[in-house]
């Protein structure tokens, strides 16, 4: 608003009345009016205002406000801050219902609904006002309907709030018992897979075993059959290294005996008995055929006794057979 509208403004004061009626406002100059804390009565009457502002719920220094014969459908719904007001008129206007904070207005004595498209629970609370007594009692009902109004509102709320708390109760135990279910399960998940790793711990184990055994019995068995083979080639080689130093030995004999038998006969026979050389072969000769007689001699008594005894022993059975 202007500064001459201001200044106009103050042309409407008179005393403590503001009287901005047939005006033909279409709103109301909210900012304008809260530069005059002094103005408790406000005329607003006979207008074309279709709504009122949320700022008129801060002059709370109004004590009485006429907004009668004007096109108001709905009224602010922080109405009942206005905690000062003690009389509102409402006559000639569109309005349905009353915002649910008007059950706030303690101190208000006066109101008239009349002619006003009213809820039947309103209107019948809100009565005829039609004089003085009955606009009192028109502020007492409708304030006693609106409070009815407000416990409904605050149980309702309450139920809301209720039903919403129990909504996320259920909700957070619902959240705790996924959590729940969720560590569960990955409780179970972390068992499974340390089972799991120590199965294929158990079978990499059992595998690395085996395989050892299995090259520990090859390599015992490459050992029985090494040590078979060095058996079985020196059981083989045996009697041929046997055979053989039989033979090498046997050899040696015939060779010393074939040089000592031509020692002899080159020393016995030829003109090399002479020799000195011979003389020891040759005594040794002698001395061997001189003892061959001499067993000659016992081996022939020998063979005499014998045969004595053995006639006796064939006189003496003879007898007996007989």
């Amino acid at each position: 608003m202007s500064k001459s509208k201001l200044i106009n403004l103050k042309d409407k004061i008179n005393g403590n009345e503001m009287d901005l009626s047939l005006c033909n406002l279409t709103e109301v100059p909210v900012k304008e009016l809260a530069a005059f804390p002094k103005a408790t009565v406000l005329d607003l009457s006979c207008n074309n205002i279709t709504s009122l502002p949320p700022e008129i719920c801060n002059l709370t220094h109004l004590i009485k406000i006429d907004l009668s014969k004007n096109q108001l459908s709905s009224l602010p719904e922080d109405l009942g801050r206005l905690s000062n007001l003690q009389h509102l008129d409402l006559y000639d206007n569109k309005l349905g219902i009353l915002p649910v904070s008007f059950s706030e207005l303690r101190n208000l004595k006066w109101l008239d609904l009349k002619d006003n498209p009213l809820e039947p629970q309103l209107a019948m609370a809100a009565g005829d006002c039609l004089d003085e007594k009955q606009c009192k009692q028109c502020a007492s009902k409708v304030l006693q309907h609106m409070r009815s109004l407000q416990e409904q509102v605050d149980k309702e709320r309450e139920r809301r709030l209720l039903k919403e708390k129990e909504l996320e109760k259920k909700k957070e135990a619902q959240q705790r018992a996924r959590e729940a279910k969720e560590r569960e399960a990955r409780k179970r998940e972390k068992a499974e897979e340390k089972e799991r790793r120590r199965k294929e711990y158990n079978a990499q184990m059992a595998s690395m075993a085996a395989q050892e055994q299995q090259k520990k019995n090859k390599e015992e068995k490459k050992k029985r059959n090494g040590q078979a083979a060095d058996k079985q080639a020196v059981v083989d080689s045996f009697p041929k290294a046997k055979r053989s130093l039989i033979g090498l030995l046997f050899k040696i004999v015939l060779l010393m005996l074939l040089g000592l038998a031509g020692a002899i006969g080159a020393c016995h026979l030829t003109e090399l008995q002479k020799e000195p050389v011979c003389l020891p072969i040759n005594v040794a000769v002698g001395d061997s055929l001189s003892w061959a007689r001499e067993q000659e001699n016992v081996v022939r008594q020998l063979v005499h006794k014998l045969s004595t005894l053995s006639q006796e022993l064939l006189e003496r059975r003879a007898p007996s057979e007989n």
